[in-house]
């Protein structure tokens, strides 16, 4: 689940800030509290990925840091904290999603959700070889870490329906790029599909 966090989501929020309608990411939050629960029941793994930097933004390059308007970057106080800071109210996954006791929360500095963690060692561990991927944004951190996971050999399941962009187009135009050529990225359905297969296999 990827980087359903208060700074992006919430109304007043970095999100929102930026010009940004934030009802176009937080309609996923009911699919995916279904999900979730579904899957917690299945006793299958969640991780969970947030996007942010350390307070002293040593980890933030500057093509990265210089992005946005002076006055709303990473770093800068925002409604809930300094924008996307590790440890600040903002840069912590919304109160309906919340990470259960023991499973994984991965805090990435990148869009993608391998580069400069440790998920690969977290699947190889588990040795997991296919992913449902949710989350926000569809066109970048989602992206991201489904063309990553691609080439790594990962099998990939985007569930339309629990990700999220501000803009429709590029929600509509995401999903059908990672479909595209037999699933050239990944393969793309509903997350009903997802909890009727959870109910077979009981």
């Amino acid at each position: 689940m990827i980087d359903m966090q208060r700074d992006f989501l919430l109304p007043g929020g970095f999100g929102e800030s930026l010009g940004n309608d934030v009802s176009q990411l937080r309609r996923t939050i009911a699919p995916l509290a279904a999900l979730m629960a579904a899957w917690r029941t299945a006793g299958l793994p969640i991780i969970h990925t947030r996007e942010g930097h350390l307070p002293d933004l040593s980890d933030c390059p500057p093509a990265k840091l210089n992005r946005g308007a002076p006055s709303m970057r990473i770093g800068d106080p925002g409604a809930f904290g300094r924008i996307l800071i590790r440890g600040e109210y903002g840069h912590d996954i919304i109160d309906e999603l919340q990470p259960l006791p023991g499973e994984e929360v991965i805090d990435k500095p990148g869009k993608g959700a391998f580069y400069a963690t440790d998920l690969s060692e977290i699947l190889d561990k588990s040795g997991v070889k296919s992913l449902i991927v949710t989350g926000v944004t569809t066109e970048v951190c989602v992206h991201t870490t489904v063309r990553e996971a691609n080439d790594r050999g990962y099998e990939c399941l985007v569930l339309a329906d629990c990700v999220g962009s501000y803009f429709p187009e590029f929600q509509r135009v995401g999903l059908q790029m990672i479909a595209a050529q037999g699933g050239i990225f990944g393969w793309v359905a509903q997350s009903p599909e997802v909890l009727t297969a959870l109910q077979e296999q009981k």
